[in-house]
């Protein structure tokens, strides 16, 4: 009697990203060369997780050998979450183990990193399982530098947008409010707005911890658009990323408690419509200073996800599909895949959960990082350097008909509650500190010298 050959199966959950059918291919041709057979789970967890084996699709060299050229996902995507219930996990154990699989790659960001890890601890040996990281909001927790594969073409595909827009902007003389996808993080936001140059980010990493009133972000945008009328110019596009959503007090939001969540108790973000209500806020708030600016609200999402994936994405993906498989065949587990300085480094999952939550950590921007003081430099809002300045501080208080001390009461809050300027007074004294102590030092040493 013949046993069934054991077979590596390849499974993609959550959203899109450009680079999933990279990785399909690399994999697949990676293990059927190493003699192994190679299925793909078609629509993630969704059919294993209820017991159904029938959707899934023979994968060989010839049917993926070109399929690294275009965006989407050659087996489907879903975002069923096995975790919800045991008994979900079970039956996705035993549905793999039913088709002969033994080894699992899994594709996707940090809700199917967790599923990942998960099935793993319920498979108990009988399945290895391996991690590669899939998402455009770059969240998932590499090591710094090294970026999630999807990132770099959804910023390439959203900076082409925002170009657009800030043409239609400078021509006809409005504003753009622009709410990019990052469910908790601000990198792809902040990534398209430095590469295109946007007036101003803003991002849910430089407000501090807790609730952020929506009357905050509209002052900010409100301030922004003064001092940018002030200069003689009434246009502008602003990056807003959407994880600023979950950060807004529900007070001020009730919408959000309204909102439905998806398999992994997310909130659907891409149901809210942020930049329009940004819109009439701002506006409303322009309109009590006497000044009319018309704005257009913009979301970019769907057209980042499933792009083609550019030449960085495509070696990026295909890379680490290689390294996944070669890894898996070599009786690793256990593990997300990452490359570093052009090597494989495993990332073991024991080591990627946050303590506090047994999840898979979320990687924020690091506002005390140059990358990120760099581009509010460049930045069109009201700052500190503004408030010192007398002469800027009337110029804006006239455009905005009101005097000075009202526009200092107005806005002055903005400064004292961003962590950026929390964040410099920090790097200023550790830079006087060592300052301070050379003179204690040469001064104690010129005493010692008066004594003798």
């Amino acid at each position: 009697m013949t046993t069934n050959p054991k077979r590596l199966a390849i499974l993609v959950g959550g959203g899109p990203a450009p680079g999933v059918n990279s990785v399909i291919g690399a994999v697949t041709i990676r293990a059927i060369n190493g003699g192994i057979d190679v299925i793909g789970i078609r629509d993630g967890f969704k059919w294993i997780m209820r017991g159904d084996i029938s959707h899934f699709t023979r994968l060989s060299i010839e049917s993926v050998s070109r399929i690294h050229f275009s965006g989407g996902a050659h087996i489907g995507i879903a975002r069923d979450n096995p975790t919800k219930d045991k008994k979900y996990l079970e039956s996705a154990v035993t549905s793999l183990l039913r088709l002969n699989v033994d080894k699992l790659i899994t594709i996707g960001g940090d809700d199917t990193a967790y599923s990942a890890m998960r099935l793993e601890e319920m498979a108990a040996g009988r399945i290895r399982v391996v991690h590669i990281p899939k998402t455009i909001d770059n969240d998932l927790d590499l090591p710094l530098g090294i970026c999630t594969f999807g990132y770099q073409t959804a910023r390439h595909v959203g900076v082409e947008i925002v170009k657009h827009f800030m043409v239609d902007a400078l021509t006809t003389s409005r504003w753009f409010f622009v709410v990019s996808m990052g469910r908790k993080a601000g990198h792809l936001a902040l990534g398209i707005g430095k590469a295109a140059g946007a007036t101003l980010t803003l991002i849910p990493e430089e407000f501090p911890p807790g609730h952020i009133r929506l009357s905050h972000v509209v002052d900010i945008l409100v301030g922004a658009i003064v001092k940018r009328l002030s200069y003689g110019r009434p246009d502008g596009v602003v990056m807003l990323a959407e994880g600023l959503v979950e950060r807004i007090d529900p007070k001020d939001l009730d919408i959000v408690l309204s909102l439905e969540r998806d398999a992994h108790d997310n909130l659907r973000l891409s149901e809210i419509s942020f930049g329009e209500i940004l819109k009439y806020h701002v506006q409303e708030r322009l309109q009590s200073f006497g000044l009319k600016t018309t704005i257009i609200a913009k979301n970019l999402g769907y057209e980042m996800r499933c792009a083609d994936p550019i030449p960085f994405d495509m070696e990026y993906t295909r890379d680490l599909g290689y390294c996944a498989a070669q890894f898996i065949l070599e009786g690793g587990n256990a593990a997300m895949v990452s490359i570093q300085e052009g090597h494989f480094v495993p990332l073991y999952f024991k080591d990627i959960l946050d303590p506090a939550t047994s999840r898979a950590r979320v990687r924020m921007v690091d506002i005390r990082s140059e990358y990120y003081q760099i581009g509010r430099s460049y930045m069109i809002r009201l700052d500190k350097d503004d408030f010192n300045d007398p002469h800027e501080l009337a110029k804006f208080a006239a455009t905005c008909r009101i005097s000075i001390d009202e526009f200092r009461k107005r806005f002055n809050y903005l400064i004292e509650n961003d962590l950026l300027y929390t964040v410099l007074e920090e790097k200023k004294k550790k830079k006087e500190a060592p300052a301070e102590e050379n003179v204690k030092n040469q001064e104690k040493v010129r005493n010692q010298e008066k004594v003798k």
